[in-house]
């Protein structure tokens, strides 16, 4: 399992091909959840090819069954803020712990910020739900953590019932085949176009690099 701190991520060039963010909120056919939201709206933002590609995934779900989107873009003020209150929470619950290993463990959960998929637009966080916006089972709640879930948020985790494995395997097989990476500690985590989606798929650079939402 590589995880977003590793040096291999890191070194990969960045490139930016100047896609536009779009709204997801303005794009028929996109359910877009609002647990997350802020008031400049950029969690419901990516960029212009990546929800092209959900688009895709969507349409071959099985009947009855949509993406339900929780967050896309996030600012890298947001993203450094996360990691290191997550890096805080880890060294209160693991005060021997090194600040080498505070920082690969916090990357199981939230990405350093010198990576940060999220900011670059291509990446989303999203789960299943019904025609009227029922969740479906997928073991975990979206964004719980590796310490809170005892692992069981790792996308190939054994510890769940076999209706939450079933109803992952059709999320990664829609995505999968629509050309979104998945971040093997987080099962609702997909990206297209940032470091790690360049690395899985032995791209040269990055599509999209950080971005301002403006």
């Amino acid at each position: 399992m590589i995880l977003l701190s590793d040096r291999r991520i890191s070194a990969i060039p960045l490139g930016d091909n100047n896609e536009p963010l779009v709204d997801l909120r303005r794009i028929d056919g996109f359910r877009v959840d609002d647990r997350l939201a802020d008031p400049a709206g950029a969690y419901a933002h990516l960029r212009e090819e990546t929800a092209a590609r959900l688009l895709t995934a969507q349409r071959t779900l099985p009947y009855g069954l949509r993406l339900l989107i929780v967050e896309g873009y996030r600012p890298l003020t947001l993203q450094t803020t996360y990691f290191e209150d997550y890096k805080d929470e880890l060294r209160q619950r693991y005060p021997r712990w090194e600040p080498a290993r505070l920082h690969v463990e916090a990357s199981k959960y939230v990405s350093p910020p010198e990576v940060a998929p999220h900011s670059t637009g291509g990446t989303v966080d999203l789960t299943l739900c019904t025609a009227d916006g029922d969740e479906l089972d997928m073991g975990t709640a979206v964004n719980d953590s590796p310490v809170a879930s005892a692992n069981a948020c790792f996308t190939g985790s054994p510890d769940i019932s076999p209706e939450a494995r079933a109803n992952r395997d059709i999320l990664g097989t829609a995505l999968s085949a629509a050309g979104m990476v998945n971040y093997p500690t987080e099962w609702w985590h997909w990206s297209f176009g940032d470091r790690y989606w360049a690395l899985n798929t032995r791209a040269d650079s990055t599509r999209y690099g950080p971005v301002d939402l403006t």
